[in-house]
C-alpha cells in the first residue's frame, strides 16, 4: 500500500483520533489478569492491540467484542491463565511482546512468543533479564534478547528491586505486571518518569501502588474488573496536529485527547516552538487518564531543544516533531534519544534518509538529530520502512511539499491509526492522501 500525497493550502475542522494504542494494551492484559468482566470503551481497534487481544484469549481470558472499540474481558484472576495451545504470534508490537513477558513471567507452564520480521530484530533483553532474576525461565534467540522466546514462569516470584539505566514505561510495566506474582513488593527506580498508565490503571483494578519520585513500588495482591475509558491517543493527534501548525490557512481541533502529564512532551514542545496551541479539558486525578480538545493554527515555528527528561514524555511523537522542525527558525536539536533507534525501525537513521529525498537535510546523531530551518519540502517518492510513525509524519511533510509525494510501504499505518488519512482528507476538504494498493 501506498500513499499518493497532494499539497494543500487549507486544513479546518474538528475530529478524533482512535483510542490511546498504551491504554488499550494494559486494559487487555489487566481486564485478563482481574476477577470478574472488565468492559473496555474506546479501545484502539488496530493491529497491535488486536494482538494483545488475542493473545489474553489465548491465555484463556473470554473476550467478547460488544460494538466498535467496546470489548467484554472477563478475566481469569491471577492463577487462572492456561497455557496457549500454540506459539503466541505479537505481529508488529513491542508492548504486547514486553508485557506479555512480565505476565508469562509468573505462570507455571511454557509459552512461546515471536512476531513478524521487524518485531524480531527489536531488543528485548533489558525486559527479559530483570525477569530471569526474578525466576522466570526464558530461553531463545541471542542469548534470550530477540524474539522467538520461550518462557517458563515461576510462582511466586522473587521480589525485586530494580534499576533501569533507561527510561522505559515497557520495561517498568514488565517488572510491574511480574510483580503482581511475586512473594513481596517488586519496585523499579527509573533515571526520569516514564509515562504512569500502567500505574493509574493498576490502581484503577485495585493494585496497592506507591510512587516516590522515579522509584515505583508494587505489592503483589488481587486485581478486580474495572470499566476503562480509553482516551484518544496524543501520539496519533500529534500528526494532527503538526499539519495544522504548519499548513498556511489552518485551524485544527482534535477532541478528547489523552493529556496524561508523562504524554504531554508534544504540547510543551510546540508551545516552546510558537506554536497557537489551545487546550480544553480537566485532569481524572491518579486514576483514569485525563483528556482534552486541542486546538492548533498556522503558526510561525521557532526552533527548540529536546533533551533529558522531556524525551520519554514525547518519544513517540519526535518523527512528526521531527517535520515541524524542518520548517521552524533555527536549529532544532533532538539529544538523549537513542531508544529511538530501537523502535518499529531506526528512526534517527529512517528520518535522515526520507527527508533528505524531499530535500530536508537532517543531521544524524547517535543519540538524537540536528534539523537547521525553515527549509522546504520537494515531493518526492520515499518510503516508511514498515514503521508507522515514519509513514504518517512523511505523510505530513507531503501536505507542505512543492509538487506531489508517494509514501511507499503504508500499510503499517493500521498499526495504531487506520482512519489517518481519512481524517486528514476530512480536514482538507478532498483528497490530500489517495490511498493506493502497491
Amino acid at each position: 500500500m501506498r500513499f499518493r500525497v497532494r499539497p494543500v493550502a487549507r486544513l479546518r475542522g474538528a475530529c478524533e483520533v482512535p483510542g490511546d494504542k498504551s491504554v488499550s494494551h494494559r486494559a487487555a492484559l489487566l481486564g485478563a489478569l482481574a476477577d470478574g468482566a472488565t468492559e473496555v470503551h474506546g479501545c484502539l481497534e488496530a493491529e497491535d492491540c488486536l494482538r494483545t487481544l488475542a493473545a489474553v484469549q489465548a491465555l484463556g481470558a473470554d473476550v467478547t467484542r460488544k460494538g466498535p472499540g467496546h470489548y467484554r474481558i472477563v478475566g481469569v484472576g491471577r492463577d487462572g491463565l492456561q497455557e496457549p495451545g500454540d506459539v503466541v504470534d505479537c505481529g508488529n508490537s513491542g508492548t504486547t511482546a514486553r508485557l506479555l513477558l512480565g505476565v508469562l513471567a509468573g505462570q507455571p507452564f511454557w509459552t512461546m512468543l515471536t512476531g513478524d520480521e521487524s518485531l524480531r530484530r527489536r531488543p528485548m533483553g533489558r525486559v527479559a533479564e530483570p525477569l530471569a532474576r526474578m525466576g522466570a525461565t526464558i530461553v531463545g534467540r541471542k542469548d534470550a534478547t530477540r524474539l522467538p522466546l520461550a518462557v517458563k514462569g515461576l510462582r511466586p516470584l522473587r521480589a525485586l528491586a530494580h534499576t533501569s539505566p533507561v527510561a522505559s514505561a515497557q520495561v517498568k510495566s514488565a517488572i510491574l505486571l511480574a510483580g503482581l506474582f511475586a512473594d513481596g513488593p517488586v519496585s523499579l527506580t527509573e533515571p526520569a518518569r516514564s509515562r504512569d498508565h500502567s500505574e493509574r490503571m493498576l490502581r484503577q483494578f485495585g493494585a496497592r501502588l506507591s510512587v516516590e519520585g522515579t522509584t515505583i513500588t508494587l505489592t503483589p495482591g488481587e486485581l478486580r474488573a474495572a470499566t476503562v475509558q480509553v482516551p484518544g491517543d496524543i501520539s496519533s493527534a500529534a500528526f494532527l496536529l503538526v499539519a495544522g501548525v504548519i499548513v498556511r490557512d489552518a485551524r485544527v481541533t482534535v477532541r478528547r485527547v489523552g493529556v496524561n502529564p508523562t504524554r504531554m512532551g508534544l504540547l510543551d514542545v510546540l508551545g516552546a516552538m510558537g506554536a497557537a496551541l489551545e487546550t480544553e479539558g480537566g485532569d481524572a486525578g491518579e486514576e483514569g487518564e485525563p483528556t482534552a480538545s486541542l486546538t492548533v493554527s498556522a503558526s510561525p515555528l521557532l526552533a527548540t531543544a529536546i533533551a533529558g527528561a522531556l524525551v520519554p514524555r514525547l518519544i513517540d511523537e519526535v518523527p512528526a516533531l521531527a517535520v515541524a522542525a524542518a520548517v521552524a527558525h533555527g536549529v532544532t536539536t533532538i539529544a538523549d534519544a537513542a531508544e529511538l533507534r530501537v523502535k518499529e525501525s531506526d528512526r534517527i537513521a529512517a528520518l535522515a534518509r526520507e527527508l533528505a529525498r524531499m530535500g530536508v537535510h537532517v543531521e544524524e546523531r547517535p543519540d538524537g538529530m540536528a534539523i537547521a530551518g525553515p527549509q522546504r519540502f520537494r515531493g518526492a517518492r520515499v518510503s516508511s520502512g514498515g514503521d508507522h510513525r515514519v509513514a504518517m509524519a512523511l505523510a505530513v511533510a507531503g501536505l507542505v511539499a512543492d509538487g506531489e509525494t508517494v509514501v511507499d510501504d503504508t500499510a503499517c499505518v493500521a498499526t495504531s491509526f487506520p482512519q489517518f488519512a481519512e481524517t486528514l482528507n476530512a480536514l482538507a476538504g478532498g483528497s490530500a492522501i489517495v490511498v493506493e494498493d502497491a
